[in-house]
């Protein structure tokens, strides 16, 4: 091999390895852009699934609160019920037995089971304001 022809090889070699080396860092940057685009596509898709989820349960704890305000007012009426009203429910018991002996006494049993069944819930109602007569006497 003559100089002019070693000096042709080296400089062809020295191209080639320019020319792939370019090729190299241009595609290594091509990749690197388009994985931090794919990384950020990922996280808004991420991003919006949780805030989905995040809504979704903000709506169904609204709908719970709303359930547990309805049963905070119904709680809070019944506390509003005292003493006289407790007295109410006995003598509704008392007559409800007296309707009770009466009906058996004109041989209707099913009317007098229903209204001992009554009397005997309104019984239950007034041992429950029980306490809490005895929580606002004092």
């Amino acid at each position: 091999m003559t100089a002019i022809e070693i000096c042709a090889l080296i400089v062809s070699v020295i191209a080639l390895a320019i020319l792939y080396w370019t090729g190299y860092r241009g595609g290594l940057n091509d990749g690197r852009v388009e994985g931090i685009e794919e990384g950020k596509n990922i996280q808004q898709a991420d991003n919006s699934e949780e805030m989905r989820n995040l809504n979704l349960l903000l709506d169904q704890s609204r709908g719970h609160h709303k359930s547990l305000y309805g049963h905070y007012t119904r709680v809070l009426e019944a506390t509003k019920l005292g003493a006289t009203d407790r007295l109410q429910l006995i003598a509704i018991a008392e007559k409800l037995q007296l309707a009770a002996e009466t009906f058996r006494a004109v041989n209707s049993k099913n009317h007098a089971t229903q209204a001992l069944a009554l009397g005997n819930k309104a019984l239950a109602m007034a041992a429950l304001l029980e306490p809490i007569a005895q929580e606002k006497a004092a």
